[in-house]
């Protein structure tokens, strides 16, 4: 037997973190994108939608009010106030997901990425992804013409507080090389997919060899 239908599988919490610009959010999409088995957590946030983003996929729009009734019926796996906005993960959508046996992926920060890591230490994976130089951070955060030139310089000002976070992390990537970075990053989900613990069907497959005659 060879399939994971011997027993249920525990699911992985990929957790990808950066600074703004250094490509979190374009090697998470690819990967998303490429492993259907895969679900992009999607977080609720204070923060106004940006041009091109949609309600329910990028992120849950709520005000100030709503998101504080959320801190306050303990319904987030973490929260935590980044740029002046706040964004938290609701909870049970990703504690089922890992009781099933799939995978979330979370497009966070260091703050946040913590926090998972405090309240799920077993089944989270966390990766953080460099920029090659700050001056290539700078150049991609103007060069997506997302945001004002005031809050790209807050995020540049917080870049390096962001970046020192690192040793945190289980994995390191430089996306110097999207391709690259992307083939590294494809590497770790894969490998940590199989490790043993969240496997435990493979219990079921040793013990049918062990009863075995050759």
């Amino acid at each position: 037997m060879s399939s994971e239908t011997a027993a249920s599988r525990r699911g992985v919490l990929l957790v990808i973190s950066s600074p703004s610009g250094a490509g979190k959010t374009s090697l998470s999409r690819r990967l998303i994108a490429d492993h259907p088995e895969l679900a992009l957590s999607v977080s609720a946030t204070t923060r106004a939608p940006r041009p091109g983003e949609l309600d329910g996929r990028e992120y849950h729009f709520v005000d100030v009010a709503a998101f504080q009734k959320l801190v306050n019926e303990d319904a987030f796996l973490e929260w935590a106030e980044v740029h002046e906005h706040r964004y938290g993960t609701p909870r049970a959508p990703i504690m089922q997901a890992l009781s099933v046996g799939r995978d979330v992926l979370f497009d966070i920060d260091w703050q946040g990425a913590a926090a998972i890591a405090s309240r799920a230490s077993a089944d989270t994976v966390r990766v953080f992804i460099l920029p090659p130089s700050m001056k290539a951070l700078a150049e991609r955060l103007h060069s997506r013409a997302q945001d004002a030139e005031d809050v790209i310089a807050r995020r540049l000002g917080r870049a390096k507080g962001e970046i020192a976070k690192w040793a945190d992390y289980d994995y390191v990537i430089v996306n110097d090389d999207f391709e690259r970075a992307y083939f590294e990053l494809h590497a770790i989900y894969r490998a940590e997919r199989l490790r043993r613990v969240r496997n435990p069907w493979i219990e079921v497959v040793v013990a049918q060899l062990m009863n075995e005659e050759p």
